[in-house]
């Protein structure tokens, strides 16, 4: 009887722990799990020690049990199941606890989505104005409507080739190299205001509109100067080549930098794709631009690298991914424009560029350049007051200032007791023009003139300075020494070294050759002035006024001269010939002495003055009418 009533209680377990399994599964789940364990006969079974083996599969979730437990042995695997199936109670508990949390959060979420829509709609019905932000946006308005008109200097620059002064050859020089099926990247060299910048954008122009140039017409003049691009050497920024703007450090767009994308910034030599980059004084660019600057006309393209660059990363836009992959591409020509000798350029970007020489402008090139710009301005101008311009500056940039600023002053004086006078009413007078030089402190830019007299001991030679010849004025005295052989010799000691041995030079020139001991006389050589010579070309004309100091022998102050002296009396060849020239004959020189082996040197266009080639000082001296010293 005993052992009925135990089992009867061990069934009524079994069947609460079935009725516990199917409320925390589920009936339909539970027929489904019994069915993969092989337990739906078991569980369906009248044997209590089977349904007791249907119940240990469901619970622990294991079909291999198959050892049907004794009646003795049922409390303890009643335990075991209990147990296994509170655990389950509990972790079932845990997860709809998890579950209700989550659907809270995802209410809250739906709720702010909702209203992000609701706030995005509003703002496309009527954007994020403000009544402070409408107001900053008038004032903008109204100032992009009080814009002022072009510049005087953009209403007189030439707007075609034919308008360029006095550059003949080297517009067509330009022309030849960029105006071609295989344009080529060249190097401008002259000095300031002569029209480097002006020619190389209509030089672009004029290549756009031959039928074989590969130039489209959309070509773009891309212009930038070279002593004012700055670039950073970890490649944080370098506006010419282009750069990589990191998510960290530098910030990107707010789509980039949530995702920590790196993007890429193009440069100029980029915008610059298919047409011309001009570097304006591109002797002043940085020596290692330069290099990286060679590395992209080699490539004709532009490599970006970052380390926080990932090809993987799904966020990353496709156009980025191909700069980072291929590059950007920079094919186009190089136009730099320098007033320094071409020397001081690197060799490396000198070797990939042909040269362009501009020519120093003359003063009656100077004055029709002003004439021409007049014109533009609709102006008329007084007699002589074009040359009176031109007396101040051998710039024409320079010289069409001066002449918008005595325009400005002939409209002011115009308009004085009337409201305005018209442009074409408008008359430049030279007092005008003498107001805004006296205004500017400008002074001749020649302030040796040449003069029909001879003087002893007086000669000018010529020296040049980045395209700018100049006339130097050297004088010399000379007396005879107290005791003989004992003489001395003094100069200007800021005139340099090469002033110092070109004195030297010249007196043993003059005790080899000309038969006369400088050595017996105290000499004392001016550079009036004081200026600096870096060069040994003052040789001749240091040579040619110790010479008639120590003679007597007048000397022709309209002859300029230039050249080296060589201690056997050989004058040697120099450079900036033409440039020196100009200047002679912008001080109104008759003649210029030039060594013989410059003759190629000397400008076909030179007019109005005599160039004497000579090979040694006494080719020289008789040029200068001088008396030869004693053939010995």
């Amino acid at each position: 009887m005993a052992k009925i009533q135990n089992e009867n209680a061990v069934g009524r377990q079994v069947t609460a722990l079935f009725e516990m399994l199917a409320g925390l599964l589920g009936p339909d789940k539970l027929v489904l799990k019994a069915g993969k364990l092989d337990a739906l006969s078991l569980m369906r079974s009248k044997s209590l020690t089977k349904r007791m083996l249907a119940l240990q599969r469901l619970v622990f979730e294991d079909p291999t049990i198959d050892k049907v437990p004794a009646l003795s042995s049922m409390p303890s695997a009643l335990a075991a199941v209990e147990e296994e199936l509170a655990d389950m109670i509990a972790q079932r508990t845990v997860e709809e606890d998890i579950e209700k949390k989550v659907g809270v959060k995802m209410a809250e979420r739906h709720r702010d989505y909702i209203k992000d829509l609701k706030l995005e709609a509003l703002k496309e019905d009527g954007g994020p104005e403000t009544s402070s932000t409408l107001k900053k946006k008038e004032e903008l308005d109204a100032l992009e409507r009080r814009g002022l008109p072009s510049s005087a200097l953009a209403v007189l620059r030439p707007a075609k080739l034919e308008d360029v002064v006095g550059q003949d050859a080297a517009v067509r020089a330009l022309l030849a190299k960029i105006a071609s099926p295989f344009p080529q990247h060249v190097i401008l060299y002259g000095p300031p205001g002569v029209g480097k910048t002006t020619v190389a954008r209509l030089a672009l122009e004029a290549a756009k509109a031959a039928s074989y140039s590969p130039f489209a017409a959309e070509a773009p003049f891309v212009e930038v100067g070279g002593s004012t691009l700055r670039w950073d050497p970890r490649e944080i920024t370098n506006p010419l080549l282009g750069s990589v703007h990191d998510p960290i450090y530098q910030g990107t767009r707010r789509d980039f930098a949530e995702g920590g994308v790196p993007e890429p910034k193009l440069g100029l030599v980029t915008k610059a794709h298919g047409g011309v980059l001009f570097i304006d004084e591109i002797g002043e660019l940085d020596p290692m631009m330069q290099v990286k600057l060679l590395k992209v006309l080699e490539d004709k393209r532009v490599t970006f690298d970052s380390s926080y660059y990932d090809e993987s990363d799904a966020n990353v836009p496709a156009y980025i991914k191909k700069l980072f992959a291929d590059g950007a591409p920079a094919d186009f020509v190089l136009v730099g424009a320098t007033t320094r000798q071409p020397e001081e350029i690197d060799p490396a970007v000198r070797s990939r560029c042909a040269e362009v020489y501009f020519m120093p402008l003359a003063q009656v090139q100077i004055a029709e350049i002003v004439r021409r710009a007049a014109l533009r301005l609709q102006a008329t101008l007084d007699e002589g007051t074009a040359d009176r311009i031109a007396e101040y500056t051998l710039e024409g940039r320079m010289a069409v200032q001066v002449l918008a600023d005595a325009f400005g002053v002939a409209l002011y004086r115009a308009s004085r007791g009337s409201e305005a006078a018209p442009a074409d009413t408008v008359r430049v007078t030279a007092a005008d023009v003498l107001e805004v030089i006296h205004s500017r402190r400008l002074s001749r830019h020649t302030p040796v003139r040449a003069s029909a007299r001879r003087e002893v001991g007086k000669a000018f030679g010529l020296g040049v300075h980045r395209f700018m010849g100049s006339l130097i004025e050297f004088e010399a005295v000379s007396f005879k020494s107290a005791r003989a052989g004992k003489g001395a010799v003094r100069f200007n000691e800021t005139a340099g070294s090469m002033a110092k041995d070109s004195v030297f030079n010249a007196t043993s020139v003059i005790r080899a050759v000309c038969g006369v001991d400088p050595a017996d006389y105290d000499l004392h050589v001016n550079v009036v002035g004081g200026g600096a010579i870096d060069g040994p070309s003052a040789g001749l004309a240091v040579f040619t006024c110790l010479y008639s100091a120590l003679r007597a022998a007048p000397i022709p102050q309209d002859v300029a001269m230039t050249g080296e002296v060589g201690i056997g009396g050989a004058v040697r060849p120099v450079g900036g010939v033409p440039e020196k020239l100009y200047a002679a004959r912008a001080a109104g020189m008759r003649a210029a002495l030039v060594p013989l082996e410059n003759e190629h040197d000397v400008p076909q266009e030179l007019r109005g003055m005599d160039v004497v080639l000579v090979s040694d000082v006494r080719e020289a001296l008789a040029a200068l009418g001088v008396e030869l010293p004693p053939n010995e």
